[in-house]
């Protein structure tokens, strides 16, 4: 985490989370309800990987699933980088900052993309390097957002994905139910920001909250757990704008296009609800009454709990399985867990599907 950032966290008596979780490094404010009116959530349990040189946009442009091209100062992508077997090794949010392209992804995931990511260089005129601590991160979810962040950016983005920039800070709109922001910036803008919000009634929460916002907003999170096991269409990238068909060659990009041209897809990613006290872990298996399949009917992404003994996920799971019968949680060998209520996300799952 920034230093200045940590220290100014600390003064508002949070440490960093320290758990071995997906959220470790950010801090450790309470966990508030679900449906708190505003909310502040530091995300430095994000890692930055700054791209940059003059050849930055041709290099990722053969390393990722979207078109790098796109990209502008005031709109970011959801993306990710695939096996040769198209399977993601890493999801992440892409960004043009200045001079350089930012991936943001969790810091659990960014020693590998970047050791990946560095292997393919060769004689390109590209810098890859972890920009983790130069830049802060944190949320803001909630009516009174707009309010807390209009003084400092004036036009606010209105469209999921876009960006607003002023000076050295970048405000960017992410999918919702509720307006919700992610802020990037130097820590005393930041800091700024974060007390502008405070002092506008937002209540500083723990990092679950963002989480459980992108779970509902039906945007997947590659995590170590579940890396290397999904081709995008399986996660719905293809259905948020996270995969370009159009772009050309990328690794991976020849199974991910045979799929959408040639196959069919039978897997797909739903929001589920479980009722359980024991909470579903990403890369939790499902379980289904007479699946035949070898790799089982599916998969948890990640879960985070809604209230207490409930608990909301994303699953990759077999269409045929989600819809020809019940859908539970397995683990420790058992087939016997608690029942998925399945839903499918407020984008629809499209023509693919």
């Amino acid at each position: 985490m920034n230093a200045d950032w940590q220290a100014f966290l600390s003064t508002r008596g949070a440490s960093a989370i320290a758990d071995g979780s997906a959220n470790e490094g950010a801090a450790a404010f309470p966990k508030v309800a679900a449906d708190t009116p505003c909310a502040l959530t530091d995300l430095a349990h994000l890692g930055v990987i700054a791209v940059g040189g003059p050849e930055a946009v041709d290099f990722l442009q053969g390393q990722v699933s979207n078109d790098v091209r796109e990209l502008s100062g005031t709109h970011t992508q959801l993306n990710s980088h695939c096996s040769a077997k198209g399977r993601m090794l890493a999801s992440f949010r892409l960004l043009r900052s200045g001079e350089s392209l930012l991936l943001l992804l969790p810091r659990c995931q960014l020693d590998t993309l970047l050791k990946r990511l560095r292997m393919f260089v060769l004689r390109a005129k590209v810098s890859i390097d972890d920009a983790t601590d130069a830049l802060v991160r944190f949320g803001i979810i909630g009516r009174c957002a707009d309010d807390a962040l209009a003084g400092r950016f004036g036009a606010l983005p209105r469209g999921d994905n876009d960006m607003s920039q002023a000076g050295d800070l970048a405000l960017i709109r992410v999918a919702g139910e509720v307006p919700r922001y992610l802020v990037i910036g130097p820590a005393a803008e930041a800091q700024a920001i974060w007390q502008a919000a405070v002092e506008q009634g937002a209540v500083e929460a723990h990092p679950d909250l963002w989480a459980l916002n992108d779970i509902r907003a039906g945007i997947p999170t590659v995590l170590p757990e579940t890396a290397d096991a999904f081709v995008p269409q399986m996660a719905n990238l293809h259905l948020i704008d996270g995969v370009s068909f159009h772009k050309g060659c990328y690794t991976g990009q020849e199974v991910v296009a045979r799929i959408q041209y040639l196959g069919k897809l039978k897997r797909r990613m739903y929001i589920a609800e479980a009722d359980t006290d024991s909470g579903p872990k990403p890369g939790d298996a499902l379980s289904a009454a007479g699946s035949g399949s070898e790799q089982g009917p599916g998969r948890v992404i990640d879960a985070r709990a809604s209230a207490p003994g409930r608990w909301e996920l994303l699953v990759v799971a077999e269409i045929a399985a989600a819809e020809g019968g019940e859908l539970r949680l397995s683990g420790n060998g058992r087939d016997d867990g608690p029942v998925l209520k399945l839903r499918a996300p407020a984008y629809g799952f499209g023509e693919a599907s």
